[in-house]
This record gives structure tokens, sequence and C-alpha cells, in this order.
């Protein structure tokens, strides 16, 4: 136990990455329009996702590499192809999280500010703890914050137990397969639930720089064990999510805004009803500091991983500069708030193009990752066993079937 609290990092800041628009928003929004039909949806994503996040740990300690480095074993081709999908996502998933993080600011402090230059504020923020406090403080700030919220949400669950709400049957709506709109609901929920299946790639990179921290590599047992603390705490939390929001405002009538203040008070404002008014400051921290732990993490992730993707792409020998790192920051934040500024018609509009994105791009990252683990440099004694090599391919072919589905609904139904 004292080996694997001390190699606590990699599993935790994943679920950092994990806990935050899917929980807070899609999560609780889950809840509250179906109640309590799409646990069985959450449940199967995690498992059926599980292998592809576990991949990034394995290789990680198994090799001493991220992904990205595997996937240059395999060939530049796989390089290049995960870099064209990360370039075409990391932008938009980066405004989502921020604009979820500045619309619970702007309504904890009740700040009478543009959400355009507030972004710009708490991105440049985030950049300057990355830029100044480095892995280590994004280490140690994750772990206060999960056990926060974690804390503040198994109390709001059971607190939620006993609620008195009025219940209007016209609006005990459940989930149907025959409205499209559901279904593009159901699309966008699992698309980052547990999170987007670039996390894995992020994990990877947090593995390598957490076992230069340590000075040495962990037993690929321990790593694993690190690993499956965050990818579980990260389910059981995003079920609290849907059980408050179904508990709290399933059949009131009452819906999620668009609109990110909004928003923000009516999430707040379910676990006060639920636990008491009293818990308004606490619940506020835990929910505003969840959301910019995100988009710290995030903004620290992709600069990590652009490091490994422009050394393969271009056979860089040496090292990379740390100035290169500055400029992959900023370019994050010059195209983050270009995002925001031109398409943020609303919060619910960006987390929702994130998301689908998300998803559409699952298929083809979940194979990649299968393929490094599996490829004949993979050390033997650390590739999978048969049984998640079995769940992996069960994965991609789910993948497959509902990205074939979304389009259907899209061209033809919608």
């Amino acid at each position: 136990m004292r080996k694997i609290l001390r190699i606590l990092g990699p599993g935790l800041l994943y679920a950092g990455a994990a806990i935050g628009v899917s929980h807070l928003v899609q999560s609780t929004k889950a809840g509250a329009l179906f109640n309590y039909d799409l646990i069985w949806v959450l449940i199967l994503a995690n498992v059926l996702k599980y292998p592809f996040f576990e991949y990034g740990a394995r290789y990680a300690n198994a090799t001493g590499n991220s992904l990205v480095d595997g996937y240059a074993r395999v060939g530049k081709w796989a390089v290049v192809l995960f870099s064209l999908l990360t370039i075409g996502s990391m932008f938009i998933i980066q405004a989502a999280v921020t604009v979820v993080t500045v619309g619970l600011l702007a309504n904890i402090l009740n700040i009478d500010i543009s959400i355009n230059i507030l972004s710009i504020i708490i991105l440049i923020i985030s950049a300057i703890i990355l830029i100044y406090g480095k892995y280590s403080l994004l280490d140690k700030f994750i772990k206060f914050i999960i056990v926060l919220l974690s804390v503040s949400t198994i109390v709001a669950v059971f607190a939620a137990l006993g609620i008195d709400k009025v219940v209007k049957p016209d609006a005990m709506m459940h989930f149907t397969w025959t409205r499209s709109a559901d279904i593009f609901f159901l699309i966008a929920f699992v698309g980052w639930m547990p999170a987007p299946i670039d996390v894995s790639v992020w994990s990877s990179v947090w593995g390598v720089a957490k076992n230069k921290q340590l000075g040495y590599r962990p037993g690929l047992r321990n790593a694993l064990i690190e690993f499956r603390i965050g990818y579980i705490s990260t389910a059981v939390l995003a079920i609290g999510f849907v059980l408050l929001g179904a508990m709290v405002m399933w059949g009131t009538g009452e819906q999620f805004s668009p609109k990110g203040t909004v928003f923000a008070s009516q999430l707040i404002n379910m676990y006060t009803s639920s636990i008491g008014s009293w818990s308004y400051w606490i619940i506020s921290l835990a929910a505003f500091t969840t959301m910019f732990s995100t988009t710290i993490t995030v903004l620290d992730a992709y600069p990590r991983v652009l490091t490994p993707v422009f050394k393969n792409l271009f056979n860089s020998g040496r090292e990379v500069k740390r100035d290169l790192t500055f400029l992959w920051i900023f370019i994050m934040i010059a195209g983050t708030s270009l995002i925001i500024v031109f398409m943020a018609r609303s919060m619910a509009f960006m987390v929702n193009l994130a998301t689908t994105l998300s998803f559409i791009t699952a298929p083809v990252l979940a194979w990649l990752n299968y393929k490094v683990v599996t490829d004949r440099h993979m050390p033997l004694e650390a590739r999978p066993p048969v049984w998640l090599k079995t769940l992996s391919w069960i994965g991609i072919m789910f993948f497959v079937a509902f990205t074939l589905v979304y389009f259907y609904y899209k061209l033809f139904l919608s």
C-alpha cells in the first residue's frame, strides 16, 4: 500500500481529466432528463473503453515511453494519423472545458465580465501555474481536488435520498431509441464517458513523467493498480452524478440551461437542495476547482503529447527545448480563444461538439492503442492477456457500430 500511495499520480491525473464535463455536465443531465435509464450505458461505456485507457499505463510502464513513441514504432503513418486527430480536436476540447469552468466562476463570484475575456484570463492563469509549477504541482493539486469532489458528491447523493420534490407527470421523460434528440444526447454522453480516448495517450505521458520524478519504474502490477484506482473512482462518481440529477431534477419540469452561468447555478442548487444551504461555498469550491483542474490538466496534456509527436515526425534526435513547450501552450491558448469567440454559441453547443467529435474519433484511437500494445516491440510479458484483447475487439466494434448509427441519424433523420 505504501508503494501504491507513493506512485499515485498518473491515475489521478487521468481522473482529473475525466471528472469534469463528462460528470458535472453530461452525467447530471442524463439523470435529470431520463432518470436512471442511462446508468447501464454509463457502466457499459466504462467497461468497453477500459482496455484502451489501461494500454496507456501499461505501455508507459513496460517500455518507459509514451504511446506516441509506440505509434512511431508501428509506423510513421500512425503518428501522422494521431497528430491529425489531435490537432483536429484539441482546441474544441480545451474550449469546452474552459467554457464550463468560466460559467461556474462567473456564477459563484457574480462576475459581470464577458465570457470570452474571462476564458482568456482562466487560460493564462492555467498556463502560469503549469509553467512555474510543472508536473509536481499538478500531481499534488489533483489529489486534493479528487478527494474534495468525491466526498461532496457521496454526501449529496445520500442526502438526496430523502429529498421531497414536486413531480409533474408530463415531465417524467424516459429515453427512447426512436427519438433522434435522445440518440444525439447518447452519442455525446458516451463520447466523454468516462473520458475521450485521447486521455490514454496523456496518461502514458504522465506515467513517463512520474517515473522520472520517482527515479525508477514501478512494477507493472503496481502501475496498473494505481491506474485502476483512478479509473474506478471516475466510474463511481459518474454514477453518483446521474443519481443526483435523477433524484433532484427528474420529473420536476426544470431543465438545465445551455448557458454556462445559469447551468452553474442549477448545478450548485442541486447540491444545496439535498445537503442544505450551509454547503453552498463548499460545493461551489468543489465544482469550480474540479473544472479548473480539468482545464489545467488538458492544457498540460496537449503540449506534453505534442513533444513526442514533433520528435517522431521530424526525426529530432536532440532533446526538445523548453521554449517549444511555451510555444505550444501559447498556440493552445490562441486557438482555444478563437474557438470560444467565434464558435461558442452556448456552453451546451461547445460540450456537444467536443463530446461528439471524441466519439467519432474513438474507433481509430482505440485501434491504434490496441495495435501498439500487441506489436512485436512490446515486451512479451507486458502484452495484454486474452480477455483484455477480446474486450478490446468488442469495444472497437461497438464504437464503429455506434458511429455508423450516429451518421445515419445525422444524415437521414435529423
